[in-house]
């Protein structure tokens, strides 16, 4: 290829990767929320830039005590502000964590809704309880609670080794009555290789343990081709390196097999990438900046959100993680995606899907912070489903066009079949198809099947069809028929729904509720958007 000093390049030949996904977890609360806000004139999100949205986030500091003050807030609680959403019309969304006597308070995250002129329209709530304990003193010592959790987190990783950090004090009200607790972050390392920084939430003054999740987010899969794809680099010295300038500042390193540290920043002179072929370290590299491309992309205009955290800024991609480390994971910590290559190191799992999944955690956890178990695990598994598939549709790739089959291409039954399937989700086998009584206990990827079947049902209805040359057969748990929407309409309600609705405790019914909120606000009440989100829920139990 010629050399060319731009910041995008064709990458020539098949590039390998793979998708995948599966397991972590955490417990589920109900959410409290106010009623729906009437119909807006146009309630799509606008594309903030960076500045526009750091601006509206200090406007939103600035009032953070009389904002508390009007929502009726103890004279101990103070709000922190982590996300703001603006709609056309000029409502705007913030989103806060809330302090209890200088003690974060887990699951007291809330969003308040205000119209154009500041006033405030209505309130989302992830607890409706009063946040109160009796005394912020515990009467179990840290070190106790640290063993303990160090303890649980070791048996649940089945790991060797596991060390537990200092325990913070916090106030747990993600459950029940709000309590003193200790958030006790234990880091090990998971059988296959995947690194754990496991959360145990114990109760301050008695020593049960109130929940516990890990803040690594993993997938696992095989490899597929991309084919030629456009990548942004930039030109340094004599050469390139894959950084990417028009998107945040993206940056994809080699850890060469090593499992900690940044990576060294892949070279090249001509710009011409990889050779389609595993054998190639460039190649994996090749896979992971496009996805991160696409999936940044795919946010920014679709729905206007400038990078996982709306804050423009790039994440970053790491390659070659391990020997045969067969999965893939995201981290919050480093604010990365981090890839192994899979089976005898010949399978690198670097595909649209993985990163447009597995990054879509990040924007879960910048936005709603969806609890990893229980119903809300489910969601924040579907939610990375949904924007994969909506990802892999945005894409256009020839080598692997749209679909409603997760992980299709990766053969990871070694049979042909797909990871999952959103039109009937109990055909993997273990996910489910409609919400009962038992959805909470489930591991998020099967629980995941609700939210997953009311995606397909809401963009294509119910019953047989064909899409794409890809035929499916969508049923409803009732036998009623569904009328699907279109999937792009569908995409916009999911997000708006997890970015404006959305907390930390949102089970199935609180989804139901904040996406019937989202498509009124973006459609209008009486419209067929309301009506089809209404049945593709009831399609599949969730009432």
């Amino acid at each position: 290829m010629t050399p060319r000093i731009s910041r995008k390049t064709r990458v020539t030949g098949g590039a390998f990767a793979a998708a995948a996904l599966l397991a972590a977890g955490i417990t589920a609360g109900t959410a409290g929320a106010s009623p729906a806000p009437t119909a807006a004139k146009d309630a799509t999100p606008l594309k903030l830039s960076a500045s526009h949205r750091a601006e509206l986030l200090r406007d939103a500091s600035s009032v953070r005590a009389q904002t508390a003050q009007a929502l009726g807030l103890g004279s101990q609680e103070k709000l922190v502000v982590k996300d703001v959403i603006k709609d056309a019309d000029g409502t705007t969304h913030t989103r806060y964590d809330r302090t209890y006597a200088g003690l974060p308070v887990l699951g007291g995250d809330l969003i308040v809704h205000q119209a154009k002129g500041g006033a405030i329209k209505s309130t989302t709530k992830a607890t409706t309880k009063t946040i109160k304990v009796a005394s912020t003193t515990p009467k179990i010592a840290s070190g106790a609670a640290a063993t303990s959790a160090q303890g649980t987190a070791a048996k649940s990783l089945a790991a060797e080794k596991a060390d537990a950090q200092a325990p913070k004090k916090v106030v747990w009200a993600a459950s029940g009555t709000p309590v003193l607790a200790y958030d006790t972050v234990v880091k090990g390392t998971k059988k296959d290789g995947t690194p754990s920084r496991m959360h145990v939430i114990t109760d301050a003054n008695t020593g049960k343990k109130l929940f516990q999740y890990d803040e690594i987010r993993t997938g696992k899969g095989e490899s597929e081709y991309s084919g030629s794809v456009e990548l942004g680099t930039t030109k340094e010295g004599n050469g390139f390196t894959l950084t990417d300038g028009e998107r945040g500042g993206h940056k994809t390193s080699n850890l060469e097999n090593s499992e900690t540290g940044e990576g060294k920043p892949f070279t090249d002179e001509d710009d011409a990438w990889g050779t389609g072929k595993p054998d190639d370290p460039q190649t994996a590299a090749v896979d992971a900046h496009y996805g991160a491309a696409e999936t940044w992309d795919y946010y920014k205009n679709v729905h206007g959100r400038s990078g996982i955290k709306g804050d423009g800024k790039g994440a970053s991609s790491r390659v070659h993680y391990g020997d045969n480390y067969v999965n893939a994971f995201w981290d919050d910590s480093c604010f990365c995606m981090t890839y192994g290559d899979g089976k005898d190191n010949k399978a690198p799992l670097t595909a649209i899907d993985v990163a447009a999944h597995e990054m879509s955690h990040g924007v879960t956890s910048a936005t709603a912070n969806l609890e990893y178990s229980g119903e809300s695990g489910g969601l924040n598994e579907g939610t990375s489903d949904i924007f994969g598939t909506s990802v892999e549709f945005y894409a256009k790739n020839a080598k692997d066009p749209g679909d409603y089959l997760i992980g299709e291409k990766i053969d990871i039954n070694g049979d042909g079949t797909p990871l999952r399937y959103m039109d009937k989700p109990s055909k993997d086998g273990q996910s489910q198809d409609n919400w009962d009584s038992n959805t909470a206990n489930l591991d998020p990827h099967y629980s995941s099947g609700v939210a997953n079947h009311f995606f397909y049902l809401l963009s294509e209805g119910s019953g047989p069809k064909e899409i794409g040359g890809v035929k499916y057969d969508s049923p409803t748990a009732d036998g009623s028929k569904v009328e699907g929407i279109g999937r792009e309409k569908a995409e916009k309600i999911w997000f708006k729904a997890l970015t404006t609705y959305m907390t930390s405790n949102t089970d199935y019914k609180g989804a139901r509720e904040a996406t019937v909120k989202a498509a009124t606000d973006l459609y209008g009440a009486d419209g067929a958007e309301v009506k089809g989100v209404e049945a593709a829920w009831t399609g599949v139990a969730v009432k």
